[in-house]
């Protein structure tokens, strides 16, 4: 295992950038110098960060290195794609703490970069410091769009249809089957220490019950970003009014879209996609399926609205749904259930900053 500390931080860039080659005629210099230089002629530059803490947005305890940097760039990938834009280069900044060894580091590169090569994209530079308090990740994506392509979140219309990709509430479900595993895990060791006398018992022979859980897992641990949508939209020619990837959750992420463009919404519970896996997970820890979809988050599908006009178009592509339609903003932002009664939607996702 070799020390950090040995190579300096100069010295983990070069080792973990130095066989990195760019593949987007934008990236004119990469990692080496105090910047790196990027060249966008005729189109809009986006660029998107995000900032993960270990302890608040990841637990080391059930997800790997090279998951956690397949997770973390593919998040940041996926706000680009939320603006229909096209991601081109990445920057990377970690704190460290010295726990963790340049073989650790090794493995958040290769999954960041096994992220970054599914969809082109350059690493070209970043920072690495030390950290008191475990790790901290900062990722920046920048990309690129026509004018005319960029969709934001404010140009929702009366009468749009409200559309989702893939399905809702299964990476929620994820977490919460591996909390429930991490809790058995440690109630299990306390037992066992008790038994032995011996704090931190390291022969503890546990097995986590995932069977059947496979695809909530993949959900939480190894989210894909939704560039195929936009692919498909694009062929289909059509091109979506408002749009935002649902990270905090469906109902919060609605919120957005109808405070940012002054309308109101209907969404219908039957027409939410949740997958059985989700489902089923739900019912065992005797929770609200429907809310877990709403408000789960960290699904990381494309939410937009297309005129009505495009029904026909929409119906026809395989993975995405209609859930509901805008309306004027004086009806308000509603759920309507199974049973045709009307719910505000209010915003119970995610909040980073909540006490």
């Amino acid at each position: 295992m070799a020390d950090i500390a040995t190579l300096g931080e100069f010295g983990l860039i070069d080792h973990l950038t130095k066989d990195i080659e760019t593949k987007n005629s934008s990236t004119k210099y990469g990692v080496g110098d105090d910047c790196a230089v990027l060249h966008y002629p005729d189109s809009r530059v986006l660029v998107t960060t995000d900032m993960l803490m270990e302890g608040i947005h990841f637990d080391l305890t059930y997800i790997d290195l090279q998951h956690l940097g397949y997770k973390a760039a593919m998040v940041n990938i996926n706000d680009i794609f939320a603006m229909n834009g096209t991601p081109r280069q990445m920057t990377v900044s970690i704190a460290l703490s010295k726990r963790f060894t340049v073989e650790d580091m090794e493995a958040f590169y290769s999954g960041l970069r096994m992220a970054c090569d599914k969809w082109g994209i350059d690493i070209v530079g970043g920072d690495t410091t030390s950290s008191l308090t475990g790790m901290a990740i900062s990722i920046t994506c920048i990309g690129e769009a026509a004018e005319g392509d960029i969709v934001y979140r404010n140009g929702a219309r009366d009468t749009d249809l409200i559309c989702v990709s893939g399905d809702l509430g299964a990476a929620y479900m994820g977490l919460q089957l591996l909390e429930r595993e991490k809790a058995v895990y440690y109630q299990q060791l306390k037992e066992e220490n008790a038994k032995t006398n011996v704090q931190g018992a390291k022969n503890l022979d546990f097995q986590p019950d995932f069977a059947g859980k496979e695809y909530l897992l993949q959900r939480q641990l190894k989210p894909e970003a939704r560039g195929d949508i936009i692919s498909r939209l694009r062929e289909a020619g059509i091109r979506p009014t408002a749009m935002m990837d649902i990270s905090d959750g469906l109902s919060s992420e609605l919120l957005h879209i109808c405070k940012q463009s002054h309308c109101g919404c209907r969404v219908f519970e039957k027409n939410i996609p949740i997958d059985y896996q989700t489902a089923v997970m739900a019912e065992e820890l005797n929770m609200n399926v429907t809310t877990c979809a709403m408000n789960g988050g960290e699904d990381y599908e494309l939410l937009f609205t297309v005129p009505i006009g495009d029904y026909e178009k929409v119906q026809a592509l395989d993975d995405i749904h209609l859930i509901g339609h805008i309306t004027r903003p004086e009806l308000g932002t509603m759920l309507v259930t199974r049973d045709n009664n009307e719910f505000e939607i209010r915003a119970q996702g995610w909040n980073p900053l909540k006490k």
